[in-house]
């Protein structure tokens, strides 16, 4: 492992410490709750999945294993920016006037700029060899359909995707993005499918909901033998992909000469980004190797574990996944417009929900203009523009990080920063006029 010293501020992993296994924290939290069918009540099978998943994903999805093997073609992908960085905060500690040992690990020089690419190149890759060679999905700001077109183009692979309308029309370059990788993105609620034509007249000026294109993307995958259905959060398989993210940056950590971390902040909509980072520091402190605070950092928009119910509850706007038991909002909460859009989701993961209820992780709710503030201190200490969704993480470690200037403190912070935000521009410049609602 590379040696460090007391000024270093990157911790770079060479390329043959990318992790060859996945991590399934449902090895270690065997009483997560099944997902039920939606017709029937009872747990839902390999069977009931087929239509919509390849048989490698549904096999993760349902699996209690703790390690799953990361095939070669997908690690070798994972190349192009793997191991991803893992910074020490300096400048910014400064900027804040903190004694805390400040940490975020990088996920934006991923090919589009966001953690999404690791589970996106998984799923198109086991799509590829069960010989399905289509997929559909929905994307709120566009991070996730980006990472999906890009990963089909490997495998000359099609993508059709639904994303949300406040993002289809707010981040052009999103969906521009998507096309250059050669999919095909719609503005949801769309008239191309049963769902999208109902949503329209019940919500005639919507500005749409990642629960409205799920409905889509699943209606079109389910109609088409040929297609599949590829979801970019929320279930089991998506969580263990990104499991690689916190597996890293564990090995980071302990090249700073840092045995204990503190606290965590993640942004969280879905689930998977925190999970990806958390969910390996959960099992530290399950096995009494670290007793670090996670906490999940939700847009007040949708604050589906601050202040949703934790229950079964559909996935999608019209009742056509499974029943997912998760902190929800009611699949049918439309959230106001935030520049978060990979934040606005009725649901939380069923395993970062269940690890909430049993009180091993904490959330809080952050308004976007606190975040954008916090973003933009970010930025201009450690030169990363970070997505507006990263940008809750920061606002929930700079609460900390001034609590504990207060209090003569000197805890380590992690932060998860997911994503670029060079395609957030139009959003910073609204947070910078002193136009932004603080919703």
């Amino acid at each position: 492992m590379p040696t460090m010293t007391d000024n270093s501020l990157q911790a770079l992993l060479p390329e043959e410490e990318i992790p060859t296994q996945w991590y399934n924290i449902a090895a270690d939290l065997p009483d997560i709750p099944p997902h039920l069918h939606p017709g029937t009540k009872e747990p839902i099978t390999a069977e009931d999945l087929a239509p919509l998943f390849p048989a490698a994903l549904i096999e993760q999805e349902l699996t209690k294993e703790r390690w799953i093997d990361i095939p070669d073609p997908v690690r070798d992908i994972y190349k192009l920016w793997r191991p991803a960085p893992f910074h020490r905060a300096k400048r910014f500690e400064e900027a804040l006037g903190t004694n805390a040992r400040i940490y975020y690990k990088y996920e934006g020089g991923s090919p589009i700029g966001s953690h999404k690419t690791n589970s996106a190149v998984a799923q198109a890759y086991f799509n590829m060899i069960d010989g399905r060679m289509k997929v559909t999905t929905e994307t709120g700001a566009g991070q996730w359909g980006a990472a999906l077109a890009f990963a089909t183009q490997i495998w000359d692979m099609s993508c059709e995707i639904w994303q949300v309308r406040s993002s289809y029309e707010g981040k052009p370059y999103r969906h521009a993005q998507m096309e250059a990788f050669g999919a095909t993105c719609h503005s949801s609620p769309s008239d191309l499918t049963d769902a999208g034509r109902a949503l329209r007249e019940k919500y005639p000026d919507t500005t749409g909901s990642l629960g409205m294109a799920i409905a889509e993307a699943v209606e079109a995958a389910a109609k088409d033998p040929a297609a599949s259905y590829s979801l970019g959060s929320v279930l089991n398989h998506v969580v263990i992909h990104q499991s690689i993210i916190g597996q890293e940056m564990l090995k980071q950590l302990a090249m700073f000469d840092e045995p204990q971390i503190d606290y965590l902040f993640g942004c969280a909509g879905g689930g998977s980004n925190l999970a990806g980072l958390a969910f390996p520091v959960l099992r530290e402190n399950l096995e009494g190797r670290m007793n670090a605070k996670i906490v999940a950092c939700e847009p007040k928009a949708a604050p589906s574990m601050t202040e949703g119910v934790y229950d079964y509850d559909f996935g999608d706007s019209v009742g056509l996944t499974p029943l997912l038991k998760m902190y929800t909002l009611g699949h049918e909460f439309i959230p106001d417009p935030v520049h978060a859009g990979g934040l606005r989701f009725h649901g939380m993961a069923p395993s970062v929900s269940y690890a909430k209820h049993e009180g091993l992780l904490d959330a809080i709710a952050v308004g976007q203009v606190e975040a954008f503030e916090a973003g933009v201190t970010f930025a201009r200490a450690e030169g990363i523009i970070p997505a507006s969704e990263s940008n809750h993480a920061i606002a929930g470690a700079v609460r900390q990080a001034k609590a504990a200037a207060a209090a003569g403190e000197d805890p380590v912070i992690v932060i998860g920063v997911s994503g670029s935000g060079q395609l957030d521009l139009p959003a910073y410049t609204e947070f910078l006029e002193g136009k932004m609602a603080d919703s």
